[in-house]
Order: structure tokens, then C-alpha cells, then sequence
């Protein structure tokens, strides 16, 4: 029997959880996110649920369910707000504290479970230690956003927080009370948790503010995450270019970071030699991930967008190396990243689990609202039906001429055919290349169709590790479901 492969996005196509914090608790992989609608029009519009896979079979994940709901806030009875980013440490006392914050209210509400992934019950707000009030209460205080907690070696519990755009936020979404957007901040918490034992500080600048400190063109925007690798502290965040997530060092956990470089970008970006949106290899928007170890292996989580905008988010991991030096080396989108190596060159593989994506005039950045007219000739992952806890029916919809869609990677051998399965007003072809601009090596015929249909050819390519990309030359548009790779049985 052959072993279960790994894909990216790595969780059920229906399944739309960002900004994933790893953990290994117990010898499972947990990962905690927000979590998106499929098709909404804001961000993180579900309760929190939980996913985990045994740390020898990262194929095998397991939904856990719903681990904390929007109503169990005492400010949120309603349920009218999001709960944003959420982030997962275990205490001293053996128990598990969920943080995370409440729309845009500046507070950071705390959750607890006796278990990683059952049913968490609300514990109260971060509040200082000398009057109760809620941090961030005051006028002018440190803006409240995407908490990161982190337990040091020796107990001390340390929170991080921040929200730098550009822009302050307006006044309304903030309760009308002034906040300061400066950058990234740091305070220490007491063993309850949840009580504030020191003042914010302020460890990573603003754009604008972060002259002479080596962050320039990456400075904090969001996204905190703290990570112990032996005696240095690893600081993941999202820089202000929003779809790459980069680390800093230090030998402390509260000062003298410095910067290490990108880790990854949902664009490939930089890794690809360029920085500019319009040269992004697949749609960019926000990032949000941590880093983390399994069985002595080392992998990033992220997360991708889908459906022309910014609100149902999908996650994505790739495996990194820590060097000798400490240093984290860009790595780039994959279709495979937590499969141990490239996928099976035969077998049939959905169309969602493409690493690229582009129009004829390339990629770019979703915007909030309007995708649907910004890019209206792009293709764009999506998926039929509602919002939904089962059943995949993930696809690219809308490729048009000259539309390419990127998988990496395969183990190619003796390959003799390649199969689509598409439906569409579409008339052309779909060729077949192993490199972005690649001579193809298989042409396929495609005819209209309402419902899906399998159009396939014969080929013959190099044995090899291989990348497939599959580009449409035509008129018209279709969809693309999924493909198929027959290889010639291995000889006596």
C-alpha cells in the first residue's frame, strides 16, 4: 500500500485557516489559526477550531472541532465581533491559554483548556497588576493586535503585540479612544497568565521610524510570533509589505533584535528576483504563520489567498533549515511542503494544490473589495457550494488565454501520459512545461463542455524532479478540476 501523500494547502480544500501557529504538544502537530468563511466579506467570521496530525504522518490530519466560540467572550455575547489571530502556550500549571483579541476593540481576551484541543473556557483579559484595568484601556496606549505569547526555559511569560499600517486606524473601529500605532511591543505577564508585571515596550519600529536599524524595507507591520531555537530568540512577523513573513534575532526576549531576512513569501517574491507586486508568481495579499520543529525537522506555516480577496485564507507550510550560523534562507512556494520530498509522478492531483497562478499579464495584490472587477479575466481558486466543515470541491475557475497554473514537486518516471479534467466555454490547448517559461513537452486538446471532462495526450519528459505547469492558449475560459499522470510500470 502506498504511503498517504501531503499537499499544499495541507488541510481539506473546505477548510479556509490562517494565520497558523504550530505547536507540538504530546507528539501531535496542532495548529491554531483564525478562521475564515469561505466567501465572506471580513476576516475571521468563524469560531476557532483546531486541526492535528501525528508527528510521524504530517498527511494524516485530524479535524478536532470547534475549540472556542466568538459568544463565550463576555464582550462579544452577540457575537458580533471577529476574534483575530489567536496564539497557544503552555502554562506552568500544565494547562493550555488561548489569547487572542476581539475585532478591533484594542483588548486581548485569554481561554483555557486542560487539553490542546478541547473545549476552552474564557479566563479573563490581560489587565495590570496595580488597578485591573484592561491593557490598553488608557488614552494613547499601545494599539492591541495579534497577541504572541511565549513561556521562557525559566517560566517567565512573555506577550507580544502590535499593528503598524501606515494609516492609523479610525477612531470608530478602535472604540473612539486614541491608540498608538508605533510597531511591535513586548510586556511581561505574571504566572496567572493574564496580569501585565511590566510596562509595553517597544522593540521593532514603524515604516518610517526604523532609520539606521536594519528593517528598513521590511519593518513590523503585524503578525507577532516568538520561537526559542537553543539560546536565541526568533521573532517572526509580517513586514509592512504584507505577503512575506520575515524573523529577527536576539540572545533576549525584549530587546536588541536583528533583522535575518524573509522566510517566505505568498507570491515568491524576492525569491524570484524581484520585489514588485505585478511580478508575483501567484496572488499576494496579508501573511501570517510561526515556525516550528517536528522530529528534528524544521517548517514554516503560512497561509495563501483564494477567491479574488482577502477573506477566506488557506494555510500552507514549506520545510526550512536553520544554518550553522542561525540563519533561515528564503524558501519557496511548493505543492509538497510537508510531503518529505517531491509527489508521485503518476496518480491523479486536484488543481488546487497548484503553488502558482497567473493571468497572461501575470499575478498581483488582492485588494479588500472588488476582486471580482479588478480581476475579472484572472483565474482564481475557489470552490462550488457554501461554507461548509466537509466535502472538497476545490478548483481554479476563469483561466483564459494564456492563464498558467505552477506545481512543485514531482518524481517523474517514464511518464507516458497526462490527462485534464476541465469544463468550460473553452476552446485551445493546454500545454505542458516543466519550468515557468518552458518548452512544453505535451500538448492537450480541449473542447467545450458543460460538465467536466477528461481531455488527455501522450508524452515523453526527462525522469527527474520535475515542477508542471499547465498554461492555456485559446479563446474562451475554463475551469480546472484536477490531472492525471500515468507513468509506463516499471520494467522487470
Amino acid at each position: 500500500m502506498k504511503k498517504r501523500q501531503a499537499f499544499n494547502p495541507y488541510l481539506p480544500s473546505f477548510e479556509y485557516i490562517p494565520d497558523g501557529e504550530p505547536y507540538v504538544f504530546n507528539d501531535r502537530l496542532y495548529v491554531y489559526g483564525s478562521h475564515d468563511r469561505f466567501n465572506g466579506k471580513l476576516f475571521c467570521l468563524n469560531d476557532y477550531v483546531c486541526w492535528s496530525a501525528p508527528v510521524d504522518d504530517l498527511s494524516a490530519w485530524r479535524y478536532e472541532g470547534t475549540i472556542y466560540r466568538k459568544k463565550q467572550d463576555p464582550m462579544n455575547r452577540l457575537g458580533l465581533y471577529q476574534m483575530f489571530a489567536p496564539d497557544v502556550a503552555r502554562g506552568a500549571d500544565g494547562r493550555y491559554y488561548l489569547y487572542y483579541t476581539l475585532g478591533f476593540r484594542s483588548v486581548i481576551g485569554v481561554a483555557v483548556c486542560d487539553e490542546p484541543a478541547g473545549e476552552y473556557e474564557f479566563y479573563g483579559y490581560v489587565s495590570h497588576r496595580t488597578d485591573g484595568r484592561k491593557l490598553s484601556e488608557e488614552w494613547g496606549a499601545p494599539y492591541l493586535f495579534d497577541p504572541a505569547i511565549f513561556v521562557d526555559d525559566d517560566g517567565r511569560v512573555y506577550l507580544y503585540y502590535g499593528f503598524a499600517p501606515k494609516k492609523p486606524v479610525p477612531f470608530f473601529l478602535t472604540g473612539w479612544k486614541k491608540k498608538a500605532f508605533n510597531g511591535g511591543y513586548v510586556i511581561e505577564l505574571d504566572s496567572d497568565m493574564k496580569t501585565a508585571i511590566s510596562e509595553p515596550k517597544l522593540i521593532f519600529s514603524k515604516v518610517g521610524h526604523a532609520e539606521g536599524t536594519g528593517f528598513e524595507g521590511h519593518e513590523f507591520f503585524e503578525a507577532s510570533s516568538m520561537r526559542k531555537i537553543n539560546d536565541t530568540y526568533y521573532f517572526i512577523y509580517s513586514s509592512i509589505n504584507g505577503h512575506e513573513l520575515c524573523y529577527a534575532t536576539s540572545k533576549s526576549p525584549t530587546r536588541d533584535f536583528v533583522y535575518g531576512g524573509t522566510i517566505i513569501s505568498n507570491g515568491d517574491l524576492y525569491i524570484n528576483g524581484s520585489k514588485k507586486d505585478q511580478d508575483a508568481l501567484n496572488y499576494i495579499g496579508n501573511n501570517h504563520g510561526s515556525i516550528v520543529e517536528v522530529e528534528g525537522r524544521w517548517y514554516v506555516f503560512y497561509h495563501r489567498q483564494t477567491n479574488r480577496h482577502h477573506y477566506s485564507r488557506q494555510a500552507a507550510a514549506e520545510r526550512i533549515e536553520i544554518e550553522d550560523d542561525g540563519s533561515i534562507e528564503q524558501v519557496e512556494m511548493t505543492s509538497c511542503g510537508l510531503n518529505q520530498g517531491p509527489l508521485r509522478g503518476e496518480g491523479k492531483y486536484e488543481a488546487r494544490i497548484a503553488c502558482h497562478l497567473m493571468s497572461r499579464n501575470g499575478a498581483g495584490r488582492y485588494g479588500v473589495y472588488f476582486g471580482h472587477v479588478t480581476f475579472k479575466d484572472h483565474p482564481y481558486f475557489t470552490q462550488s457550494g457554501k461554507d461548509r466543515e466537509s466535502r472538497s470541491t476545490q478548483y481554479i475557475a476563469n483561466m483564459r488565454d494564456g492563464a498558467k497554473a505552477g506545481f512543485k514537486y514531482f518524481q517523474l518516471d517514464h511518464l507516458k501520459e497526462i490527462s485534464v479534467k476541465v469544463c468550460g466555454q473553452a476552446v485551445g490547448f493546454i500545454y505542458v512545461s516543466d519550468s515557468m517559461d518552458g518548452e512544453p513537452f505535451a500538448k492537450i486538446e480541449i473542447e467545450p463542455s458543460k460538465e467536466y471532462r477528461q481531455f488527455r495526450t501522450n508524452t515523453k519528459v526527462e525522469n527527474g524532479v520535475k515542477a508542471l505547469y499547465f498554461t492555456f492558449k485559446g479563446e474562451g475560459a475554463l475551469d480546472f478540476h484536477s490531472f492525471e499522470l500515468i507513468a509506463l510500470e516499471a520494467s522487470c
